[in-house]
């Protein structure tokens, strides 16, 4: 043992020993996040230098550090990543006032799903930060003034790489602006708006010589007036909103090209689905919505064997292409695990499954790394219940893993199955966990494995706050919990109490009637469960509570009991 420590000693003393020359030509060559953490932990020195070099910067949750501590030890950041709310927020599961709203050599400005903020920010962003590459902007609910930010970016930056403000609401923008980027901007490869009238964009796609990937624009005009639109030669990553059967044939003179298509937001059916996807061999990537159906994933399973992300969404019922063909089952999982051998992501919600699909992902998906999967409650009765041996087989099958999601429903997975996802996930990092298991027990079980999770959420759950924190006390590696629905018990702040600890943030949003909207303009209520938020936190707690949130004060709590 002395032996040992004594070699240890004298290979740290000779790492902390390399000279700054040596250690200044191998850290341009650390990009990856992780690799970067761990050499900041080796000594004072490595992460001085790690502080001096990094670049590149992801702020999972905003609270977790401050802007003052950022700036001390990070003086040379050319691009930050801010994530603004907790995951939760994209399906408005978080109240809307729940916070996280808050330089000229910047090169990459990524607002992930942010609020708080308006466009006369973004003005200051445009006549300022002129050697800005990358603006990232996609879902973030910005207060839309004017359209004047576009302008400076306009005639200010003739550097820009990619442009994003898909699916906000900024609508102010001037076409005119978005072509003399194109013309200023000859390095502009990746354009994502929002909703303008694709004849109107006629001359940007012109100008955007090198676009390599277009999202957003709309249809309202008459279907042959389109057959003038032509894309840019190196067009291969593209989504186009509203676009229905009468516009799609604008796709398929480039079709073959294509390694992205984003048909999200597209007004197609089943069999419109299959015919585009015929003319595109390979592809990549394909997000859309469940209408694809079981007959659209075959044809994809027999048409693009590339294919290494698909994401397939809920559809709205209410928009009448929910007919038999447009459902997503284990058939046409099993026709896609065993047609597309390479892929990696894959999240589906689905009406029906078997654990003889869930073995077949296992079986024939070996590069996926990521996971998820939501069972939907339209059918009355599922065929094959509990999915214990499915989802152990792919957790098995897939080594790769590093995200998971399961979201099935009351039955759909015992606390053996639950048990089978802790022991057989030693490298998943992020995890949700919808309607599974059957107590305390079951969830104990889980968290005895796990050994990498660092982000879990857990949502219908039949957890109490005691297990809950007992979980969260045997999961080490654990950074972020989101919890909502659980078993409250009367003496909640004891059993929290369990789980508090340095640096630890715990907050409770209590449960309350939120009324939504729907797209006939006609109000419903809907109940969301209390909520339960716990994130470690460099900065400490915050100090920006709404009424909505409940701060969950260690010392207040002990005082008292």
């Amino acid at each position: 043992m002395e032996e040992y420590e004594n070699k240890l000693n004298k290979t740290m003393t000779s790492h902390i020993g390399m000279s700054d020359e040596v250690l200044d030509c191998v850290m341009p060559y650390i990009h990856d996040p992780k690799d970067r953490d761990a050499v900041s932990l080796v000594c004072r020195r490595w992460y001085e230098l790690d502080a001096l070099t990094r670049k590149h910067l992801t702020i999972a949750l905003c609270y977790t550090t401050s802007p003052d501590r950022l700036r001390r030890r990070f003086r040379h950041l050319e691009s930050l990543k801010l994530k603004g709310k907790p995951r939760a927020a994209m399906f408005n599961l978080i109240p809307e006032d729940w916070g996280g709203s808050k330089g000229k050599v910047l090169h990459v400005l990524k607002l992930d799903r942010c609020s708080g903020f308006s466009t006369d920010g973004l003005f200051h962003v445009g006549r300022l930060c002129r050697q800005l590459r990358t603006l990232f902007l996609e879902e973030s609910s910005i207060i839309e003034k004017d359209g004047q930010w576009l302008h400076e970016i306009a005639i200010n930056n003739s550097v820009l790489e990619t442009l994003n403000f898909y699916m906000t609401d900024l609508v102010k923008v001037s076409f005119e602006d978005l072509e003399l980027i194109a013309r200023n901007c000859c390095n502009l490869a990746s354009v994502k708006i929002s909703d303008c009238e694709i004849l109107e964009l006629v001359g940007f796609l012109r100008a955007a010589a090198v676009l390599e990937e277009f999202c957003g624009g709309s249809f309202n005009d008459l279907p042959d007036k389109y057959t003038a639109v032509s894309f840019p030669p190196k067009l291969c990553r593209l989504g186009l909103t509203y676009m229905g059967k009468n516009e799609m044939p604008i796709v398929f003179p480039f079709a073959v090209l294509l390694k992205k298509l984003d048909l999200l937001y597209a007004l197609l059916d089943t069999e419109d689905h299959c015919l585009l996807i015929q003319r595109c061999p390979n592809l990549e990537v394909l997000e859309t919505r469940n209408v694809i159906g079981d007959r659209g994933l075959e044809v994809l399973a027999q048409s693009c064997k590339r294919l290494k992300r698909l994401r397939i969404e809920r559809g709205a019922d209410e928009q009448g292409m929910e007919a038999e063909e447009g459902v997503v089952s284990q058939r046409g999982l099993m026709a896609l695990a065993r047609g597309c051998l390479q892929l990696e992501y894959m999240a589906v919600y689905v009406s029906d499954i078997t654990n003889a699909s869930l073995e077949d992902i296992g079986t024939y998906s070996k590069n996926l790394s990521d996971f998820r999967l939501v069972l939907l409650d339209q059918e009355e009765r599922i065929t094959d219940l509990p999915l214990d041996n499915g989802v152990r087989a792919l957790l098995r099958g897939c080594e790769k893993l590093r995200r998971f999601a399961l979201y099935l429903r009351p039955g759909g997975l015992t606390n053996v199955g639950l048990s089978y996802i802790g022991q057989y996930s030693p490298n998943v990092r992020w995890m949700l966990l919808g309607c599974v298991g059957e107590s305390d027990a079951g969830l104990l079980e889980f968290s005895r494995g796990c050994p990498s999770l660092q982000k879990l959420e857990m949502r219908g759950c039949c957890f109490s706050e005691h297990g809950l924190a007992a979980a969260v006390m045997q999961l080490t590696s654990l950074r972020y919990l989101w919890v909502q629905g659980y078993r409250a018990s009367s003496q909640s702040d004891r059993d929290l109490l369990a789980m508090a600890r340095p640096f630890w943030n715990i907050e409770r949003i209590p449960a309350r009637r939120v009324v939504m909207t729907d797209q006939d303009r006609e109000d419903g209520v809907i109940e969301h469960p209390a909520h339960i938020l716990a994130y470690y936190s460099l900065a400490g707690p915050r100090t920006d509570f709404p009424n909505t949130v409940i701060p969950f004060d260690p010392l207040v709590a002990g005082l008292e009991l």
